[in-house]
């Protein structure tokens, strides 16, 4: 881990729907249970750079209490896979893009954010290109699994 201080990097592909929210609630959760950890989203391609998340995905996550301010979207940078100790894919696709690019040194922090809760699913779908109830499902799992990584992390 980076000093004591654990530090968690969610990565979609275009850092816009899944990995910002996943950003928003996991920090909500942290700090709800005064977690001092380091949280930040990427995406495996720029092509939102310097954009705010999707307007549905802030909605949708709103309306559940988690704030989006400050989140702007971005592209995984070399040096995140030495920063952070969690680095999160919400699919196989993410896992690949990442494990691609990554040092062999530091593929073992790369892991599907579910695969951190005892979902029935093993991807968070892009919602991106769907209705409100598509956003709404990812944010159940997203919920989920930030329940089941702030376990692991306190366990540690």
């Amino acid at each position: 881990m980076a000093g004591n201080k654990v530090s968690v990097l969610f990565v979609c592909l275009g850092n816009i729907c899944r990995s910002p929210s996943a950003e928003a609630v996991f920090r909500h959760k942290a700090l709800e249970l005064g977690l001092d950890i380091e949280i930040d989203s990427a995406g495996t391609a720029g092509y939102h750079k310097g954009a705010a998340p999707d307007k549905r995905s802030q909605a949708v996550g709103q309306d559940r209490g988690y704030s989006f301010k400050g989140l702007k979207c971005r592209k995984v940078h070399e040096n995140d896979f030495e920063k952070f100790d969690f680095i999160l894919g919400m699919d196989n696709k993410n896992i690949a893009s990442l494990l691609e690019d990554c040092p062999e040194e530091y593929q073992h922090k790369i892991s599907l954010f579910l695969s951190h809760c005892g979902s029935d699913e093993e991807e968070v779908p892009d919602p991106y290109y769907g209705g409100k109830r598509g956003f709404e499902y990812v944010l159940d799992l997203i919920e989920e699994a930030s329940i089941g990584l702030v376990k692991k992390i306190q366990t540690k």
